[in-house]
Parts: structure tokens; C-alpha cells; sequence
């Protein structure tokens, strides 16, 4: 089916995964685009209970975009979603489990298993590009920027196997391919990334007490703006010499939890400090008391503010996973997608108008404490 064309010139397109957070906001940016003459949308979460805001559920509704239900860890399922009607030139697959605190074999089969059995569909497809989204969660120094040629040693579970997929990929005969690996990943309808550091800050709003964060406000954490990510993922697409390459995908902004921190206290007009290294490792001795602990704090209060607004329903949570609370620095390297291929980013760096962007969007869907914001 490689280099068929649809009478309009235009690519028939399948993302995996489309109802996430990636995944919607790479649907919304190839129909608003218009940039496809077919778009078929696969994941296991319909549109109708995926969290969607109004903009999203319109892009859904769109004539071109067709959703299919399917359990992509299930080979049979996953053979089915992928017998599309019509022509195929690109796959992007946003699929997989994201959530932090899953156990190994979630993982294992929530990452590994789909990931490859979307990788073989496809290459039986014999379709022109599949991109895959990885992570960049990987061991790196303070100083030294991870590239993407260097030892790969993953410090989450996600990572874990997500490398393990970048590494299978090689093996699947015939899938020209392009792996993607992002920083954290902000923007409208995030749920994990960003978006607990949001609740939090909203929480020390509520309670008229300080923020005060482990470790220090040096910790690397980078940041890439979601719609960079989904056109990112468009021009590698359309890029033959980005087949068979690994490119990080990652802001110039050298995003740290200071300056994250600074953002989202002046947001809620909060003060926030940090606990300092010496304080963090007697912790760490502890490290799972110390959070649960952390996490009880927030909960009620959480529950108490929305209460207070009426938000009777909300995806979002003030609950941080142990594994991200770890010393690790996400430190990426920026510099080969724009030098190989011309990418240019919109957004270089996180600013307090984006985050605010999301909280809008938040209150907007009545997920949020709109007294808070």
C-alpha cells in the first residue's frame, strides 16, 4: 500500500491512542490543518468519557475522523482496528500506559506488547512513516545535556520499556520509523505531567500556607508545549531522512522546578522553598512514608476546594507518584530535530500565560476550582 495517494493528493493517517493527551491535540492539529483526506482515531477510551473539552469533542465530530474501540494489547484486536477503508500513508501511535505507580507487568504488556503489535500491523500495511512517541526520561547529569547517541539508562518504569520498544523496532521488517523522545509534556488536557505541580499549587492557595518542594530548584525538568509535540510529529512524518532516527523533542527553555515553581506560585500568588538535598536524602531513607505522607496531606484539602466550586467530577489529582519524586535530573539535549530537519519550535519555553492557558481550559470543562485560578 506504500505511496498510494488518495485522489486529493492528501495522506490517509491512523493515531493510536488519539483520545490521550497527545493523542487529541494531534488530531485537532491534522484536521484544523487540514492536512488529511482520512483519519481513522484508535484507542480503548471513547471520545464520550475521554475527558474532552468542547473544542476537542467538535474536532471529534469532524467527517473526516473515524474512531475505532480497540484493545491494542490484544493481537486480534489490534489486526482489526488496523483494516482501515481507506488508503494509510502515515501511523503515529500515541498508545500506551503513561500512568506512574502501575506495576512491572502493566507496563510490560501496556508498552511492550502494544507497542510492537502496532509496529507489526503497520509494517504489514507497508505504510510510508510511524512515528512513535518515547520518553526522555533517562539517567543524565546536571551539566551534561542527554543526547540521543548516548547510553540510554531509564529511571521509570515508562522508560523502561519504551526503550525496550525503540529497541524492537529496529527488528520489524519493513516499518520505516522515527522515534520521538519528550521532555515533560505541557498543554491543554494534560493529566500527568504538569498538571499534579498545577493541583498543588492551587492547594497552598486554598490552605494560605508556603509550597515547600524536595531537593532544590536546580532539578532539571525540561519541558516541551504539546502542540509542539504533534507538529513535530507531522514533520518528521513528511521527512524521508528522519527514517530510522532517534530525536528528542525538547524546549530551549532549560525548564528546572525553580523556575516551574516560580511560575506556578506567581500564578496562585503562593511562596514557595525546598526541603535542599541534605534534608531530601534523610528522606530518601524513607522515600515511601515520605510521600504517602505528602500525598494524604493533599488529598482532602483537594476534595475540600472542589466541593467548595461544585466540581462534583474531575480526572485531575494532587497525587505524585514516588518514582517522580526520585533526584533525576530530565535533562535533554535539544538541537538534532531542528539540525536534521529543519524543525522549528513555537513555543522555546514555558511561560505563565501558557499554564494559565491550561488552567482556562481546566475551569472551563468544570474539572478545576475556578475560586482558585
Amino acid at each position: 500500500m506504500a505511496n498510494i495517494k488518495v485522489p486529493n493528493g492528501k495522506p490517509g493517517v491512523i493515531v493510536l491512542g488519539g483520545c490521550g493527551f497527545i493523542g487529541r491535540n494531534l488530531v485537532e492539529y491534522l484536521i484544523e490543518n487540514d492536512l488529511v483526506s482520512y483519519l481513522r482515531v484508535i484507542d480503548k477510551v471513547p471520545p464520550q468519557t475521554a475527558w474532552l473539552n468542547v473544542k476537542h469533542q467538535k474536532i471529534f465530530e469532524h467527517p473526516l475522523v473515524e474512531f475505532k474501540s480497540a484493545n491494542l494489547i490484544n493481537p486480534i484486536s489490534c489486526q482489526n482496528a488496523f483494516t482501515p477503508d481507506n488508503p494509510i500513508t502515515y501511523i503515529f501511535n500515541c498508545a500506551g500506559e503513561t500512568k506512574s505507580g502501575q506495576t512491572d507487568p502493566v507496563y510490560k504488556e501496556g508498552i511492550y506488547k502494544l507497542s510492537i503489535n502496532c509496529a507489526q500491523q503497520a509494517a504489514k500495511l507497508g505504510i510510508e512513516h510511524y512515528v512513535e512517541i518515547s520518553s526522555g526520561n533517562f539517567i543524565c547529569s546536571e551539566k551534561m545535556p542527554f543526547k540521543e547517541d548516548d547510553t540510554a539508562e531509564p529511571w521509570t518504569f515508562v522508560a523502561k520499556y519504551k526503550l525496550q520498544v525503540e529497541n524492537e523496532l529496529k527488528t520489524v521488517v519493513g516499518l520505516k520509523y522515527t522515534v520521538l523522545r519528550p521532555a515533560i509534556v505541557y498543554g491543554p488536557g494534560d493529566r500527568n505531567g504538569l498538571a499534579p505541580r498545577l493541583v498543588i499549587g492551587a492547594l497552598y492557595k486554598h490552605l494560605g500556607e508556603m509550597m515547600k518542594l524536595l531537593w532544590g530548584p536546580d532539578l532539571k525538568m525540561n519541558t516541551v508545549h504539546v502542540r509542539d509535540v504533534v507538529r513535530a510529529m507531522w514533520h518528521v512524518a513528511t521527512k524521508p531522512n528522519a527514517v530510522g532516527q532517534i530525536y528528542n523533542l525538547v524546549d530551549n527553555g532549560n525548564s528546572t522546578q525553580g523556575s516551574i515553581s516560580s511560575i506556578i506560585s506567581e500564578i496562585f500568588n503562593i511562596n514557595h522553598d525546598y526541603w535542599g538535598n541534605t534534608l531530601s536524602s534523610i528522606a530518601k531513607m524513607d522515600m515511601n512514608g515520605v510521600v504517602e505522607e505528602i500525598n494524604d496531606k493533599h488529598m482532602e484539602p483537594w476534595a475540600e476546594a472542589c466541593n467548595k466550586d461544585g466540581v462534583e467530577n474531575t480526572p485531575l489529582s494532587p497525587y505524585i507518584d514516588q518514582e517522580l519524586l526520585q533526584y533525576h535530573h530530565l535533562h535533554l539535549r535539544p538541537g538534532k530535530l531542528s539540525e536534521n530537519t529543519g524543525f522549528t519550535y513555537m513555543y522555546p519555553q514555558m511561560t505563565k500565560e501558557l499554564l494559565k492557558q491550561v488552567l482556562e481550559d481546566y475551569v472551563a470543562m468544570k474539572i478545576f476550582p475556578h475560586s482558585l485560578v
